[in-house]
Order: C-alpha cells, then sequence, then structure tokens
C-alpha cells in the first residue's frame, strides 16, 4: 500500500515521511508537514521545493536540504523547530556557531574601510575670496596704489568691516564646510552603500546645509562690496557695506544659527552614544584625520555656530564705533542690537527647551505606584482598583507648571537598613524616591535623545533601564520642615551629616519623616539651604497671590 506523499508513520524512536519512491526519517523532530502547516498558519510563507523544507528568511529563501545559508541566517537556524530536540541548547547545524557573529563585525569593518578608501572629498577651496581671508587691509591697500591713503577716519571704518569680511571666510571655509564636505557628505555616502544607516543626520548636524547657504551668501555680499571698492579707485569714497549688513543680520543668518543652535545640546550628547559604536569610530576617525580639519576633532567643529554667533555683535559694534557719519552709526547700532535679541530669545528658548525635554524625560523614569503599593495598609480590593487610578500622577511633572531646583542623591535611614534615594527639589514640592536598577537594558530611552543636563546618576540610571519609584506623596513645600541633627545623636547609629525632613498636614501634625543622610557636611549643608530657600519663596509667591487674586500671571521671558 502506497503512503500519500508527506505523510506520517509513527513509531517509538523515529517519524518518516515519503518523498517520491523514498522513505526518509524525520531526523529534525517535525516532518515536512509539519512545517508546512506550521508555515501556512503562521506566515504562508513556506513552500514545497526540490529539497525536503524550504524556509523563506528575509531577502533571501533558505533551502536546508542544500545547505544554503544566508549571512544572518545563524541566529533563525536556532529556533527549536528546527532542532533535534527542544530542549537541546546547541544547535546540531555547524555554520551556526557563535564565531560566525564575530567573523562578519569583522568582515563588516573591513568593508566599511574600503568603502571608506573610495571616497573623494573635492577641493572646496576655489572660492575666490580664499586667497584673501588671512590679509588685512594694510596688505590690501598696499596693492591698490591709486587708493587714497591720507583718510584716517573712513580707513579705520573699513579695516572694521575687513575683519568682519575675513572672520566670515574663516569661519565659512575652516568651519562650515569642513563640517559638510567631509563629515556630512562621507556620511551621506557611506549611507548610500548602506553603512550606518541609523545614524541621523539632522540630530548630528541640524540645518547645516543652510547654514552654510547663508554663510556663503554674506561672505559673497561682503566681498562684493570691498571689491567694488577696491575696482572703483578714487570714485568710491566710501565701502557701500550697510545694505549688505541690513540684508542678512535682519534675514536668515540669525534665524538659521538659532534653529542650529537649538539642536546642539541634543547633537554632543548623540555623538557621544555614537562614539561607542566601532563603526561610527572607524568613520569619525577617517574623517578627522583630513589635512582640511587642521586637527580639528568634530565636536570642536559643531561649537563653531554657536562662538560665530556671539562674536558677530562684538564685530558690529566695532564698526559702529569707527564710524563718522551719524545715519550710518544709528543703522548699525540697530542691527547690532537686533543680533543681541536674537542671542537672548535663542538663551530663553534653549533654557526652556532643555527643561520641557529634561521634564519629559523625568516623567518617563519616575515610576508612581499606586495607593495599595505605597502602604500596605490600604486594601482595595480588585473590582475596585480601577476608581483609583490616578490621572493626576501622569501630568504632575510638566514643565509648564513647575520647575526642578535642586536635585541629587542621599541615603535614607530605615529601621533595618540604608536605603539609596534620590530626591527632586521642585519649585513647589520636594519628591522623595528610589533609585531602581535593570542590569538588562529593559526599555530603556534612546541615549540619543536624553537630555544634557540630566545628572549623571539618572543618566546611568536611564541606560540601565532603571526607574526612580517614589517612596510617598509629594511634600508641599508649604507642608515641609527641614531640621539638621546633631552629630552627637547620630554617632549611636553610625549615621553622619544627617538631617531630618518632616512632612505635616494642614493641622500641624506631622504625618511622615524621613531621617536623611548625606555624603559630606557641605552637600547637607546646601540640601538644606536649597529647601529653606524653596520654601521661603513659595510662601512668598503664595502670599502674593492672596493680596492679589485678580493679577493674571505675566508671561514667561524664557518663551
Amino acid at each position: 500500500m502506497n503512503l500519500p506523499i508527506f505523510s506520517r508513520q509513527q513509531t517509538k524512536e523515529t517519524s518518516w515521511y515519503q518523498k517520491g519512491d523514498k522513505i526518509i526519517p524525520a531526523t529534525m523532530g517535525l516532518v515536512p508537514s509539519d512545517l508546512t502547516s506550521l508555515g501556512q498558519r503562521n506566515s504562508g510563507f513556506y513552500e514545497h521545493r526540490r529539497s525536503s523544507v524550504v524556509l523563506n528568511l528575509p531577502g533571501l529563501e533558505v533551502f536546508p536540504g542544500d545547505l544554503l545559508v544566508s549571512d544572518g541566517a545563524a541566529d533563525y537556524l536556532c529556533h527549536p523547530l528546527l532542532l533535534l530536540n527542544s530542549e537541546s541548547k546547541k544547535p546540531r547545524w555547524p555554520f551556526s556557531k557563535r564565531g560566525l557573529q564575530s567573523k562578519d563585525k569583522n568582515k563588516h569593518i573591513s568593508d566599511l574601510e574600503n568603502c571608506l578608501s573610495s571616497v573623494t572629498i573635492t577641493d572646496f577651496r576655489g572660492y575666490e575670496f580664499f586667497s584673501y581671508k588671512d590679509k588685512t587691509w594694510n596688505e590690501v591697500m598696499e596693492t591698490h596704489q591709486n587708493l587714497p591713503n591720507d583718510q584716517l577716519d573712513p580707513r579705520k571704518q573699513q579695516e572694521a568691516v575687513w575683519e568682519l569680511f575675513t572672520s566670515e571666510c574663516t569661519y565659512f571655509l575652516d568651519h562650515l564646510l569642513v563640517l559638510k564636505m567631509i563629515f556630512m557628505n562621507t556620511l551621506k555616502y557611506l549611507q548610500i552603500h548602506e553603512y550606518l544607516l541609523d545614524v541621523n543626520l539632522w540630530r548630528l548636524f541640524a540645518n547645516l546645509e543652510e547654514l552654510t547657504q547663508t554663510s556663503l551668501g554674506f561672505v559673497n555680499g561682503l566681498f562684493g562690496v570691498m571689491k567694488d571698492y577696491l575696482d572703483a579707485a578714487e570714485t568710491s569714497p566710501s565701502v557701500d557695506f550697510i545694505s549688505v549688513l541690513t540684508k542678512y543680520f535682519r534675514g536668515s543668518l540669525c534665524q538659521s544659527h538659532q534653529t542650529y543652535c537649538l539642536n546642539y545640546s541634543a547633537a554632543i550628547f548623540y555623538l557621544e552614544s555614537l562614539r561607542q559604536r566601532d563603526d561610527f569610530g572607524i568613520y569619525l576617525k577617517w574623517c578627522e584625520q583630513n589635512e582640511q580639519c587642521r586637527r580639528l576633532h568634530l565636536p570642536e567643529l559643531l561649537v563653531a555656530p554657536l562662538h560665530r554667533l556671539t562674536r558677530y555683535p562684538l564685530l558690529l559694534k566695532n564698526i559702529w564705533k569707527r564710524s563718522t557719519d551719524p545715519t550710518e552709526k544709528i543703522m548699525i547700532y540697530s542691527i547690532k542690537e537686533k543680533v543681541e535679541k536674537s542671542i537672548r530669545d535663542l538663551e530663553g528658548k534653549v533654557k526652556w527647551l532643555d527643561n520641557y525635554q529634561k521634564f519629559r524625560q523625568l516623567q518617563e523614569i519616575i515610576v508612581w505606584p499606586p495607593l495599595w503599593d505605597r502602604d500596605k495598609r490600604f486594601f482595595i480590593p480588585e473590582c475596585l482598583k480601577h476608581i483609583f487610578k490616578e490621572h493626576m500622577a501622569e501630568n504632575i511633572l510638566s514643565p509648564t507648571n513647575r520647575h526642578l531646583i535642586y536635585e541629587g542623591k542621599l541615603t535614607l535611614a530605615e529601621s533595618t537598613r540604608l536605603l539609596d534615594v534620590y530626591l527632586f527639589l521642585f519649585d513647589d514640592f520636594l519628591l522623595v524616591t528610589k533609585t531602581k536598577r535593570n542590569k538588562k537594558k529593559l526599555g530603556g530611552l534612546d541615549t540619543g535623545l536624553m537630555c544634557p543636563s540630566l545628572t549623571p546618576e539618572l543618566q546611568t540610571v536611564i541606560k540601565e533601564g532603571g526607574s526612580c519609584t517614589v517612596l510617598d506623596q509629594p511634600i508641599p513645600l508649604d507642608r515641609l520642615v527641614v531640621k539638621s541633627i546633631d552629630p552627637l545623636h547620630m554617632s549611636v547609629f553610625g549615621l553622619r551629616n544627617a538631617f531630618l525632613i518632616q512632612h505635616e498636614n494642614r493641622y500641624r501634625q506631622c504625618i511622615a519623616a524621613f531621617l536623611l543622610q548625606a555624603q559630606t557636611e557641605n552637600i547637607k549643608k546646601t540640601w538644606m539651604a536649597q529647601i529653606t530657600a524653596a520654601i521661603s519663596s513659595f510662601t512668598k509667591s503664595q502670599e502674593t497671590k492672596k493680596i492679589s487674586p485678580y493679577t493674571l500671571p505675566s508671561e514667561s521671558s524664557e518663551i
């Protein structure tokens, strides 16, 4: 009696299936009919081909009967369905060994280095103004003997304008173009060839393209008016630079720098997280070894736009001081004020953005346990726990409602042990939490998005996928009492630099107390001073609100 194709014959030790005219033992624990039905149930990708089993892997169809394996197939081959025994920990197939991963890694690094060797950096020093960037105004004037040299006041103003021009040339050629042509374009080239695909160009370079184009236009504009003055000889009494300053400083120059500077802190932190990768380190080393970098590293180049923006008012002030025409002086001064206002706005925006990012991450890592977990005295049946859902706990840490004044790590003395705690002092309450670390990163935040102003302690907690669990309810500052503890009283318990925090209710009854220990006496004094100042400030603000209840709050100058 002929068996149907791919049917199973059960024996005590071995499963069999028929393929064509042959009966073959199912040595992999499951016969093809099992794998086929499994594939039909799950993905529908398994098909019958000339080998007994067909596995569709991403980017490649693998036929185990033909021993065809892709580079990434080793991870799939360890699946329990493909093992002789589901309890066996060692794969039967020799090409799925762990050594394959290190070989793949070395091959990837080698391929990356070969790809970098094919990158060509075009010479970007062919601009007409390149030969002028290292010359002084006196050297330029000596090459034009027909220009009047006896007018001292215009000469001083021209020197100031020339200083603005040459410094902008250096900024454009030695910083912006190096960033764009060597670092950014090389990274784009690698990504085209499928390397470093997960590196985000915007997070690293922001609007560098826009910044480069704007600076180039500003350099060309200044160079044009200076060149016109030199070419016009005696017919041109002065340099007409006001129109160029007005066009760019009241246009896109300050705005493009603001956009870049707002991303700078995140870019530097993102760069630090990328440095830990071998492939990115090879790319970074290759770029920084280029002679046009002038031994500057990527962080030194990325900070250049910030330094340039803060230097603009000084250069404009120098031109203003050396100008004699009253109308020109008024216009130059107004442009300088415009740039200084842009810098002040940027400082407010950076501060607000950093505060917003910090609070957003605090919301991620601070865990608010429910009532029955905070205090075991409260028994809540499962059927009633939905009533106690604390909606406010999700939004209590909002940057629009409060500010973080001080934070840090302390030690909490409990009855039988010392507990590491982390305190957050806000402008209206104090929060006591205990840090919980995970040895493995289980859902930790992307370190590339981590706020740079977070303390090293919190950064470590985030990287390890940990959290800060609230020990008790927030302590309002008008219900908080802080007291220093005499060392003599604590010497018996082995505590040093201790102070006490009491939480009182509206009837001035103490409902909670925390005996805290600082690492040093100075840290203890700092904590007590910060808490006392916060309590005083909060009390004054509350009294002011009571006096003028109908007064609308003024808008923050930081936004």
